[in-house]
């Protein structure tokens, strides 16, 4: 197999798996295509409360871009055109409206660290190995990827990473910001599911507003889309879902909110 993204869905829950067992689940260049194409499948879905991102098996969350396809893809003119399709996959699941985890476990290196930024929670095993060896490749970085990189970890950690090229184990990625959590291997899918479930039981505009209101806070002032956060909030204070949290706390019982 060449590998592939997978994309899956239940009790509230959309997965984008990224599977190429045979190499760690590398991502190919078709694999970037599709990614964009699975990130918005799953955020127009209403059905789905939560985007999860993790890898096939058990070795790998992703181990990085495929490199056997570097000499033909990633070299001269070529490289442009990928280093494109880098970029709309990594938009593509920015982009998406909803909460995002990255369940992470075994190698989580290069193209697969920078995936995993594109999350707004990241939990990892303790098996987990964070990397962006670019400096090893002779690559030349994408100026959006060091920024989000700096953005999730802060400025000296993100050149600690990126400078010395290195590994660094689960204990370290904690230590580092690069995740929220770290867990036993054996608990992290069910921990990540339970997490998951708790935030798929909110009210999804509150959510979606409040996502919108992270993204742009980490813009400078002049450059928020004031417009846009006013009226995803007022969009809130319109929904039957606000008067459904109201009615639910008032009568002491959980909620039942529908997005609208």
């Amino acid at each position: 197999m060449a590998g592939r993204v997978r994309v899956e869905k239940g009790d509230g829950l959309g997965w984008i798996v990224f599977d190429h067992l045979e190499r760690r689940n590398a991502i190919t260049n078709d694999m970037w295509r599709a990614i964009p194409g699975a990130a918005r499948e799953l955020d127009a879905d209403p059905e789905v409360r939560v985007v999860l991102l993790r890898g096939a098996g058990e070795t790998a969350f992703v181990s990085g871009a495929d490199i056997s396809e570097f000499e033909q893809l990633r070299s001269g003119e070529s490289s442009r055109s990928y280093d494109d399709d880098n970029a709309h996959a990594f938009l593509a699941l920015s982009n998406i409206r909803k909460p995002v985890i990255a369940m992470i476990h075994g190698f989580c290196v290069g193209g697969g660290c920078a995936l995993s930024l594109t999350a707004d929670l990241r939990y990892c095993a303790d098996d987990a190995v964070f990397a962006i060896p670019a400096a090893r490749l002779g690559l030349g970085y994408a100026t959006g990827g060091l920024e989000t990189l700096a953005r999730v970890v802060g400025l000296p950690s993100a050149k600690e990473i990126f400078f010395t090229a290195r590994r660094f184990d689960a204990k370290n990625a904690l230590r580092l910001g690069l995740v929220n959590e770290l867990l036993p291997k054996a608990e992290l899918e069910p921990y990540v599911r339970k997490v998951a479930a708790q935030i798929a039981s909110n009210a999804p505009l509150t959510l979606r507003s409040a996502k919108l209101s992270f993204r742009e806070i980490a813009l400078p002032p002049a450059e928020r889309d004031r417009a846009a956060l006013e009226q995803a909030i007022a969009a809130c204070y319109a929904s039957d879902d606000y008067a459904e949290g109201v009615r639910a706390f008032l009568e002491k019982r959980s909620p039942q909110f529908r997005g609208s």
